[in-house]
């Protein structure tokens, strides 16, 4: 193609074009500037001097100055949520809700916003009606969450049910805690006064459902767990100790990594029925596939009970060769102080040991050692929970103690 000269009339057309357009849009943004109010760049200002108590109150001047400025409100709302300022969080998503202005999409925000306040604010019966108002907005899913964690917290099983099932209809998630929901409905019948042998079934049998429907999603042994538990619980409250030991069993035989939460009730079945001698033998033949200290506590105390204090230190000494463990030492000690203390007169397998002075030495320093930890957050407790305490969340306790774990 041929270049024809007067085409560079064109060039400096172009650049006086560049040059307006620069030139208008530096205006615009001067005059945006001029139209800020002087608190915005005080806050600004504290901001990077890194004062975020004064920062806070020149941005809450800016927004009184100019109740146009939306976006500044819900940054300074999460921000007092964040600081744990519940009172002005909530003043200030209220005063967003009470503008006859507002849009739709911004009125929901700031209804999501002050339910999120209520609930850190721990006012569950607002919290609850906020959330609720925002079912059928862009922000269901989140407010379904919520709710959830709220029917937990009231203990209110039935609706926390119907909330993750309908949170199943709208994400495709494992959601373990429904079979727990069941449980905790059976666990509350059982132990009512009277019990309510009925109700624990019907639970019991929608928390199978519910396992069996989510097992493929969720991967996980302990909801079964607890299930076959609360099912030995049942039968032992009906008097069919046959039942009881079948679902004790089918823990160890099924979930080996939990025999030690089945192995006192299944001990007290075979002792009932006069079978003490079977049931050590079951425990320790499990133990010798399966170690743990919770299920070497249980055989070691049997056989204390059972045989004498020889062969339980000789079963002590071979499991703690094995598999060395200072809470195994810790627990063989207690048992044998407490032995002592209740006056059978049997010489100490440890000839001129304290054993009072060894065993609080070794007590002392097991006592960090001797807990459950949640998987999740860390949070650490004595005892085994189907639910964190810390962060609430639902099966992220390992069946071992923390020495086990390290």
């Amino acid at each position: 193609m041929d270049f024809e000269p007067w085409w560079l009339i064109f060039v400096p057309v172009l650049f006086g074009l560049g040059w307006i357009a620069a030139r208008v849009d530096i205006r615009q943004m001067l005059s945006e500037t001029r139209m800020l109010p002087d608190s915005y760049f005080r806050g600004l200002n504290f901001l990077l001097n890194e004062e975020p108590d004064r920062a806070i109150d020149a941005f809450v001047e800016v927004a009184k100055l100019d109740p146009e400025t939306t976006e500044l409100h819900f940054a300074l709302g999460s921000l007092f949520r964040r600081r744990g300022e519940m009172e002005r969080a909530i003043r200030v998503h209220q005063s967003l809700l009470s503008r006859a202005d507002l849009p739709a999409s911004e009125r929901e925000h700031a209804q999501h916003e002050l339910a999120q306040d209520y609930l850190k604010a721990g006012m569950l019966d607002r919290a609850e009606n906020a959330f609720e108002q925002l079912k059928d907005t862009r922000f269901a899913l989140p407010a379904l969450r919520a709710l959830i964690r709220i029917y937990e917290s009231e203990h209110d099983w039935p609706r926390a049910i119907e909330a993750v099932k309908t949170l199943r209809r709208l994400v495709d998630e494992p959601v373990p805690q429904l079979v727990h929901y069941h449980c905790e409905q059976a666990q509350a019948a059982l132990a009512a006064r009277p019990p309510d042998y009925d109700t624990a079934q019907v639970a019991l049998d929608a928390a199978d459902h519910a396992q069996a429907t989510g097992s493929r999603e969720s991967g996980s042994h302990a909801s079964r767990v607890r299930i076959a538990l609360l099912r030995a619980r049942l039968a032992a409250s009906e008097g069919d100790p046959k039942r009881e030991r079948l679902h004790l069993e089918s823990v160890l035989s099924g979930t080996p990594e939990f025999a030690g939460l089945a192995a006192g009730p299944l001990l007290e079945n075979y002792r009932a029925a006069g079978q003490a001698q079977e049931g050590l033998l079951r425990l320790q033949q499990h133990y010798a596939q399966y170690p743990s200290l919770d299920l070497f506590n249980e055989v070691f105390r049997e056989l204390r009970a059972q045989q004498g204090a020889d062969p339980a230190w000789a079963f002590a000494r071979s499991a703690l060769r094995l598999h060395p463990s200072l809470l195994g030492l810790d627990r063989l000690l207690e048992a044998e102080l407490a032995s002592a203390g209740d006056g059978e007169g049997e010489v100490s397998p440890v000839p001129g040991a304290d054993l009072a002075l060894l065993r609080s030495l070794i007590h002392k320093h097991t006592q960090r050692l001797d807990r459950y930890a949640c998987r999740a957050c860390g949070f650490q407790a004595r005892r085994f929970y189907w639910q964190c305490p810390g962060c609430n969340a639902w099966e992220t306790y390992a069946p071992r103690r923390l020495e086990e774990l390290e």
